[in-house]
């Protein structure tokens, strides 16, 4: 045992996103919901979604409030055999995800204000903690078997937290320059929240050596690596003694007689057998050894007993309990553009382009043992830029067709993210930007009620660096559908069901192992299932 075994560490766990880019949410109002196609919309929504077609609005006040019930489930399997858990179950939850809206439209002119949350909304919790967590623990038992401490088990108490909102309050004016174009600015202000709370307690193991008083049960890591370092530096210390003790035989000129023959240099035939028994049990072999060599024999048997009480010292520092209490804030300002064609009372474009935000948060940390959020620096967190564009079409009286598109430039932005422990640039992890397209029909009864169907595919264009268990973007299908009623010119409601199917992915991650790596599958796969309600009223 030549080394520390290992360093235990939390890492920030990626907010919930269940429509939109790899840290935008693009599921803004209970429509989206039930028809994800909403680019070209002339309704409310469209304040975040096509921000020009609000200047077809009919003149008045207009306000949609909106909520939406998210449960995202994050499945994680871990192939490294020495773990005791193979697969890791995270719940994230977001009881209450509201979009508000509110027009003011006047002849060609429209006024909006919206708030969002363009980004997270959600918690995750891993109270069986992750792999990253798991398998340094696991390596434990192999690690110490192998120096000669027989070990079979390990246990350990671990949960970790993660918390993110980043909430975007909107301003929006839209000017209709003629009966078929308008066009649109606005400025978004952007609010980050992010919170990371864990820890990881009470590792155990059940190390099988006598000699240090341990007897195969079950105890804490540190206890036993601070026993043994103890142990170690002893030995350490009776190895030096006796390696000084030969120097006045090596000052007096017998260095160069050999040890079997020690008696003619002042050794005792008893101290003899004991110097040769105790290189022997070292694994060395005294037959041909002088006096100088059995005292560097010594001396260097000394010198890497010390070396592995140091490592067992730094084990012990590794298993030791750690809690981790930080949280990070950060703000920004994203420019929007607006342009909305109406080709004819059948068919709208809407094209949509907001800047990037280049933001940093701050940690403000209150407890970090693994020295992973050091209070008061900085992490970029950009939003990226985003264009959208969607196309509806009236097919028939009562049968409306939709469609449309989002990329996000992912590549161009900077989301803070590490490999071997440095940060890089998106477009080393990012080989391609992530983009979407969304498609849905509504079908109106009665004039009152909107009967809506729509598909959103969204494709991920991260490679391996950028997967890990702690944060990774998955490519998925989406089916939303639901209903609008229609009480008067006044009032609608819209109640959808939207469920995503995240498409699996995987990665070949390492654990050390002594001097070198050993390698296990990680799979990442999460589902998603949201029911949004949304209130429309204009006068």
């Amino acid at each position: 045992m030549k080394k520390a075994l290992f360093t235990l560490g939390f890492a920030a766990i990626s907010a919930i996103v269940l429509a939109g880019g790899i840290v935008t949410n693009t599921n803004q109002s209970a429509s989206f919901i039930r028809m994800p196609a909403q680019d070209a919309t002339l309704g409310i929504e469209a304040v975040y979604y096509n921000p020009a077609g609000i200047s077809f609005l009919r003149d008045g006040f207009h306000l949609s409030v909106n909520n939406q019930y998210i449960k995202q489930t994050r499945t994680i399997g871990n192939s490294y055999l020495p773990a005791n858990t193979k697969e890791f179950v995270g719940g994230v939850t977001a009881p209450l995800f509201p979009s508000l809206y509110g027009v003011y439209k006047k002849n060609k002119l429209a006024f909006a204000l919206s708030v969002n949350p363009i980004g997270g909304g959600g918690s995750a919790a891993f109270e069986d903690g992750l792999p990253s967590l798991e398998n340094q623990p696991a390596t434990l038992p192999r690690s110490l078997t192998a120096a000669g401490v027989t070990t079979t088990k390990y246990s350990m108490d671990v949960d970790f937290q993660a918390k993110s909102i980043i909430w975007g309050v909107q301003g929006t004016a839209a000017y209709q320059v003629n009966d078929q174009l308008s066009v649109a600015v606005g400025l978004r202000y952007l609010s980050i929240s992010n919170s990371y709370n864990g820890y990881l307690k009470n590792i155990q193991i059940n190390p099988n050596f006598p000699a240090a008083g341990f007897t195969g049960n079950m105890v804490k890591a540190t206890d036993f690596f601070t026993a043994f370092s103890a142990y170690l530096s002893n030995l350490s210390t009776v190895l030096a003694g006796t390696g000084t003790s030969l120097q006045p035989i090596i000052n007096a000129g017998g260095g160069g007689v050999l040890l079997s023959n020690g008696t003619a240099a002042g050794l005792t035939a008893a101290q003899i057998s004991q110097l040769q028994g105790t290189i022997t049990s070292l694994g060395g072999s005294p037959a041909n050894m002088t006096i100088a060599q059995a005292k560097a024999f010594f001396d260097g048997a000394s010198a890497s007993y010390a070396a592995n009480a140091t490592a067992m010292t730094n084990n012990a520092n590794g298993t030791k309990d750690k809690e981790l209490d930080a949280k990070q804030t950060g703000s920004g300002f994203v420019p929007i553009i607006g342009v909305n064609f109406k080709v004819s009372d059948q068919v709208n474009i809407g094209l949509k382009y907001e800047h990037r935000a280049s933001m940093n948060v701050v940690n403000k940390t209150t407890k970090d043992d693994v020295n992973l959020f050091p209070d008061g620096a900085e992490t970029p967190n950009d939003m990226p830029s985003m264009l959208a564009a969607g196309i509806s079409v009236q097919a028939t009286d009562n049968l409306k067709l939709h469609g449309g598109y989002h990329m996000y430039l992912d590549r161009q932005a900077d989301y803070g993210k590490k490999v071997g422990g440095s940060f890089v640039e998106n477009k080393v992890v990012i080989d391609k930007n992530l983009w979407e397209a969304a498609g849905g029909l509504e079908y109106t009864l009665f004039d009152k009620f909107v009967l809506s169907l729509g598909y959103l595919r969204t494709q991920t264009g991260v490679n391996s660096m950028y997967q890990s268990d702690q944060s990774h973007s998955l490519s998925t299908n989406s089916l939303g559908g639901g209903i609008k009623y229609i009480h008067n010119d006044k009032l609608s409601i819209n109640l959808g069901g939207m469920n995503t199917w995240y498409i699996q992915d995987f990665k070949t991650a390492a654990v050390p192992f002594g001097t070198s790596k050993e390698y296990y599958q990680e799979t990442y796969n999460r589902s998603a299932s949201v029911i949004a309600l949304g209130i429309e009223y204009s006068f």
